[in-house]
């Protein structure tokens, strides 16, 4: 039996933190006990910060490993494709199993317990399986055009099948209204459904706002001058046309677990409808891309105040500098102040573990439980991260 002590140990099924607690756990990272301390100077492994859960990372795209100081910042999303189109599939495909090893080991050791990812092809398969960490992977579907509907849902059903016999959890997914034909969101987003999980990317930017509503803007320049088939202009928000698509697939309200990541123009429309037609809705946010691509951030205090699902994801290389969930939570205790540390971390355990269904085995410092431990140094005299907050785990 091992044990271990601090300042502050989030729980994360209670309200606030045990101060000057300890945690117990048995040689396979089963809790066996939680308490307070007696007398935390007799403690021989006391730590100064916090104990919390394994984080629950719950949008990477892990393969985008190898593009890593690659981007440029500012560029909009418009500029941010054009780079993606211009620097994917630049490096040999042993380099990028290199980067992609070297960060899912970098995420485990700094205390990702779990992940929900995104891939577009299988370089990142074997070395998921390979991984202690828990992974859902998102098989995320492109394609402009409706004629190609077919070829492609041929395509991302061969890819699921090659990553289930490598015994991976894995979900088909749209990537964004802007990248697919109408059919295809349908089709690709019957097949998530199909297996409980969805995450598609909504609402991240005014440029694709402007695309769906109106039909103009950088997106929508883009898409034409490249000959490319765009949205339909439906006058309304890219999440509403999301909605419409999903209830092709079969009546609304959705029992199912989906992932809306970034949500930067989410408002008080889309978030009644949300409510209204999905029973288990979940919000990933990822703050540090936003401000990476568009240095704009989601409207937290709208979706915090209606009672929504909020979690933490980290995005990819590509449209951050870091992989490190400590960092993002850094990041929005900063931009939006009076949000407890309590909070931000049940966000990016708890909720995210639930959105995967993993909730019985991570999210909280529960007995019975192996969410991973992680432990938090350089926290603030008030408790609250700092600058140089970092985490890294105990087990």
């Amino acid at each position: 039996m091992e044990r271990v002590a601090a300042r502050y140990v989030y729980t994360l099924d209670r309200e606030a933190p045990l101060l000057d607690g300890f945690v117990e756990y048995d040689g396979d990272g089963t809790v066996t006990a939680v308490g307070e301390c007696a007398d935390p100077a007799s403690e021989p492994n006391f730590l100064d910060g916090a104990i919390v859960p394994g984080f629950v990372n719950t949008h990477c795209h892990v393969e985008l490993s190898y593009m890593w100081k690659l981007f440029r910042k500012g560029t909009g999303m418009a500029g941010f494709i054009d780079q993606i189109n211009e620097l994917r599939d630049t490096k040999p495909l042993e380099e990028k199993v290199g980067d992609i090893r070297r960060w899912m080991g970098t995420m485990w050791d700094r205390g990702v317990s779990a992940m929900a990812d995104i891939s577009n092809c299988s370089d990142s398969f074997a070395i998921k399986k390979a991984s202690p960490m828990y992974t859902r992977t998102f098989l995320e579907v492109f394609g402009t055009e409706p004629e190609d509907c077919g070829a492609v849902m041929e395509g991302v059903m061969r890819l699921k099948s090659e990553a289930e016999s490598l015994g991976l959890d894995v979900s088909p997914t749209p990537h964004a209204c802007y990248t697919m034909s109408p059919e295809l969101v349908t089709a690709v987003s019957a097949e998530g459904l199909k297996t409980g999980f969805l995450s598609f990317h909504s609402e991240e930017t005014p440029e694709e706002e402007d695309m769906v509503r109106f039909g103009r803007g950088a997106m929508w320049d883009n898409r034409k001058a490249a000959g490319m088939s765009v949205p339909p202009v439906t006058g309304k928000s890219s999440l509403l046309y999301f909605l419409d698509r999903l209830e092709k697939v079969h009546p609304a309200p959705f029992d199912e677990h989906i992932l809306l990541v970034h949500e930067v123009c989410m408002d008080q429309e889309g978030i009644d409808a949300v409510k209204e037609k999905m029973k288990n809705p979940f919000i990933a946010l990822c703050p540090c891309s936003n401000l990476f691509i568009h240095n704009a951030l989601p409207p937290v205090w709208l979706m915090r105040s209606n009672g929504l699902k909020l979690t933490v994801g980290t995005d990819s290389l590509s449209s951050n500098d870091d992989l490190d969930i400590v960092r993002e939570l850094y990041c929005l205790q900063e931009n939006f102040k009076g949000i407890e540390l309590g909070e931000l971390l049940s966000w990016a355990c708890l909720n995210g573990a639930e959105f995967l269904g993993t909730q019985d085995r991570f999210g909280s410092i529960t007995t019975g439980r192996k969410p991973g431990l992680v432990h938090i140094c350089n926290l603030g005299a008030d408790g609250c991260l700092t600058a140089g907050s970092f985490s890294s785990r105990i087990i």
